[in-house]
Formats: structure tokens, sequence, C-alpha cells
């Protein structure tokens, strides 16, 4: 039996080729569809916290959070009201991933990215104008639309574009564009919280267009994949492609290869039901799990108690901003950690590395909080080097999931699918995202609100399961051509009974040998 869990891509075909600039640009401004996202993430959790928007919309929070001063803690915001406006977004995004499955084989990933940011511009627009809690509530599903297109899109997009030695720095470009839009978000929550008249707060929801016009106006200008292409039947349109991002004249072994997928692709009528076959039930175990565990990872009631805790250590009514910027930062560099690394060291190791940190920093954090907050959640007494002590902690776990589970858990799902599913594998990757994010979403302020403190234990239970299961389940990627990362799962000593010889002949890759093409 190999090694547990490993299967190495090392000794697999490497197609020539090299890191153009044309394919390093189109990369990055493919990446910037996670700005929208990341934008999304940092402005509603700053917003709500706004008194001038809870006033108007949330009048009952308000008055628990400002003028109930017997209010726990852990209570404050504890309104279902209040988290259906933050979590629509993600039911929107749901059902917006099914459609964009079929728009993204059809008519290509690009033009999925051009309706996602269409579809973002018209959510902040109806935002920045709300003037009831239901127009709030509508500019949240078109927000969720945008969302469900261009993350199903994006990480396509850049698995496939680009060198396979290179796929994983530049796959993570779209959680590193995620990172800085929250950062920004936060920051501009901040300054816009101080204008007087209490509309700031239109501002940070009207200033969504700007991420929306990016990924808008770049998707214009991108051209499609090769392997879009192909599968649309543009077959010597995608020869010139390959052979432009490549940088070489000899791509007759990659393109053969990926007309061989195409074909085999077109002779699935229907690649929801085919993502049941046997064969694919590796690809499908993945596309479920890691979004689950992904959300499951404790990120939300981490980044819950920085600004309480940046307050306690003395910066007052700074608190917010400070524990946006280092937190944010923190979350930037770690990524930008991730994008060096993982096509150096791995995806495994990683995700190993980063669970193991999580863990520690949350069972710390746990034991901290608990000592110091109580069942009462009051911070009163909290000393401020034991504040100190506890925001390291959380710095270092922010760390964790920024080179580990926040950029792995997109790049591993968009570059192990065959081409005949992956669109409809993608789309299942983000639908399952999206419930289990709006899960989180909705419950979370009601289990703060009664686990207290045990809730950094909860997360840290599955924070263990996850590891665990990358331990023994996950094979490693690194640097396998994404049409032939199905041989993967053939040499993995669990995985390997679900996939036969038949389904991936010559030792287990999914490309038959290359036909002779003639490269012009």
């Amino acid at each position: 039996m190999p090694a547990v869990g490993i299967a190495s891509g090392g000794d697999g075909k490497e197609y020539p080729g090299k890191l153009t600039s044309y394919v390093l640009v189109t990369c990055i401004i493919a990446a910037m569809g996670g700005l929208i996202f990341g934008y999304d993430i940092g402005i509603s959790g700053g917003v709500t916290s706004m008194d001038s928007f809870l006033m108007k919309f949330f009048p009952s929070v308000y008055r628990k959070k400002e003028l109930d001063k017997t209010t726990n803690q852990y209570c404050q915001y504890d309104s279902q009201t209040l988290t259906m406006f933050t979590s629509s977004l993600y039911l929107a995004a749901l059902m917006a991933s099914i459609v964009a499955a079929t728009v993204t084989r059809k008519f290509g990933r690009k033009w999925s990215m051009l309706f996602g940011g269409l579809l973002f511009c018209a959510g902040a627009i109806i935002n920045a104008a709300a003037k009831t809690v239901w127009m709030l509530i509508l500019g949240r599903i078109f927000l969720g639309f945008g969302i469900g297109f261009s993350n199903q899109s994006v990480p396509l997009y850049l698995s496939e574009m680009a060198p396979s030695k290179f796929r994983g720095a530049l796959n993570i470009g779209f959680q590193l564009s995620i990172t800085i839009g929250i950062l920004a978000a936060n920051l501009l929550n901040y300054f816009f919280a101080k204008i007087k008249g209490g509309w700031g707060w239109r501002l940070s929801l009207g200033g969504a267009i700007v991420p929306a016009l990016i990924i808008t106006f770049g998707s214009l200008v991108l051209p499609d994949t090769p392997n879009s292409m192909i599968e649309r039947g543009q077959t010597e349109e995608a020869k010139t492609q390959l052979r432009r991002i490549r940088g070489v004249d000899d791509i007759s072994e990659e393109f053969n290869d990926l007309v061989v997928a195409s074909d085999e692709s077109k002779k699935i009528e229907d690649p929801w039901r085919n993502l049941l076959q046997r064969k694919y039930r590796p690809q499908l175990c993945m596309a479920i799990l890691i979004p689950f565990f992904q959300q499951l990872t404790g990120i939300n009631v981490i980044m819950f108690y920085a600004p309480v805790l940046f307050d306690t250590i003395g910066f007052g009514s700074d608190a917010s901003l400070i524990s946006a910027v280092i937190t944010g930062t923190v979350n930037v560099a770690a990524t930008c950690v991730s994008m060096y690394g993982v096509d150096k060291w791995g995806r495994r190791k990683l995700f190993l590395e980063g669970g193991t940190q999580m863990l520690i920093c949350q069972i710390v954090v746990a034991i901290c909080i608990g000592a110091k907050f109580g069942l009462k959640g009051d911070a009163d007494n909290l000393p401020k080097w034991y504040a100190i002590v506890v925001v390291i902690f959380i710095c270092t776990y922010v760390a964790g999931f920024a080179w580990s589970w926040g950029p792995l858990g997109w790049l591993v799902p968009s570059e192990i699918f065959p081409l005949e599913i992956r669109s409809a594998a993608q789309s299942v990757n983000v639908s399952v995202n999206m419930i289990f994010t709006f899960i989180v979403a909705q419950v979370f302020l009601t289990m703060l609100c009664h686990l207290k403190f045990g809730l950094f234990l909860f997360f840290a239970f599955f924070v263990c399961v996850m590891s665990v299961f990358v331990y023994f389940f996950l094979p490693e990627t690194k640097g396998i051509p994404i049409e032939e990362m199905s041989r993967v799962w053939k040499q993995h000593w669990y995985w390997k009974r679900f996939v036969t010889d038949e389904d991936y002949p010559n030792d287990g890759y999914e490309m038959s040998k290359p036909t002779t093409v003639k490269t012009v």
C-alpha cells in the first residue's frame, strides 16, 4: 500500500510551455473576480455594526446593542432578520451557480464572469438606494447572483489558463483578491461610519459597484480558455490561443489531449447525471466535502472577537479599524505565502500545517476567552497583556487559514474535474460552499449566544476532522496537468477501488495516447 493519502504527480507528463506575460496579465485580471466576493464579506459585517444603519432597518437590534446594557455581549446581535439580510446573498449565489454551470459550458468562462459583474452592479445600486428592508434583501439577492456566476467561472478559468507547474499560484490569485476586497471594505467602513448625517452606510453598500465594474470590463478584454474554445467547436482558434498562452510552438501534445477530452465530454448528454457515475465518486466527494469543511473552520467566530480584543488593548474607538488593518494585513500576507509555496510544497502540506495551526489557536483562544469573558460575556476586567496574547493567537489562526483552507478550498476543487463534468462539478462545489456559508451565517449569532466561548471548541472539532480527512483521503495534485488529473485517483490507496483500468486506460491517465495532429 502506498503512503497514506499520497499520490504524487512527479512522474507525470509535462507539456512544453512557460509562464508568459500574456498569461500572467490575463490571470491577474480574471482573479479580480474575487474582489466582489471579498468586498461583500467585509462590507456586510461593517454596515451591520453602524448605528445609523441599525436604527433605520433593524431598530430592535440597535436597542439591544446600545440601550439595553443588561444584554449579554454574546447575544447582542442575535436577530434572525439581521442574519437573513446577510445570508440571503448565499441562497441567491447557490441558485445562480446552477444556472452558471450551463452558461459557462455553452458560452465560455468569460461570459459567465461578465454576467456576474453586471448582476453585482445591479445589487450594489439597489442596496445604495435602499429605503426598506425588502430593498436591502433584493439588492443582496442580485449581489448573490453575481457572486454565484463569478465564483463558478473564475477558478475554472484560472486553472485552465495556467501552466500546470504554476497553476496553484495563479489560481490562488482569486483568494488573494478576496482578502484584498475584505481589507478594502473594512477600511472604507471605518471612514464611512464617521460621516456626519448617518448616511455613510450607503457609500459602503454602493461602493460594491467598483469591484463589479472591474470584473465587468475585465471580462470583456479577457480571452477565453483553449479548453472552452475546443468544447464549443472553435478548434483552430483554440490551437492559436494555446500556442500564445504557452509561449512555444510545440503544443501538439497538449492540444491533442484537450481535443480528446472535449470529444469525450461531448458524449455526455447530461453532465449532472454523469456526476453520479462510480468513476467520478472521488471528485464528487471532494466537490462536496472541501467547501463543507472550509465553512466550518471557524473563521467567522475568530473575526467576531477581534474588534473587542483590540478595544481592550487600548485602541478605543479605533478598535474596528486597527482590527481590520492587522487581521486583514495578516490575511493578505499569508495568502501571498500560499501563492509562493503551493507549487513548491504541495497542497497537502499546506492543508495539514494550516489545520494544525488553526486547531491549536482555537483551543488556546477558547480557554482564554472562557476564563476572562465567562458566561456573561463581560470583558471589562480583561488585562491588556492578556488581550495582546489572545490577539497574537487570533492573528496566527488567521494566517493558518489564509495559507491553507482559505485559498485551497477554491483551488483544489477547480483543478480535479475532467472536462466532461467540469462545469457541473464546479457548480456543485460553489453550491455546497454557499449552502453552508448560508447556514453558518444564519445560525452563527444564535450559536454564539448559546454556546458562548464553547463555539471555538465546536469549530476546533471540525478542524480536527477535516485535517484527518485530508491526511487519509486527499491525494497530492501539485504539478499534474489538469487534463490528466484523473490518474491521482487510480494511484490512491482508497479511491482506486472506484476507478478501473477501463475508466482511465494508459496507466491511469485520463487522456488516451495522442493522435497525430500536425501543428501549423
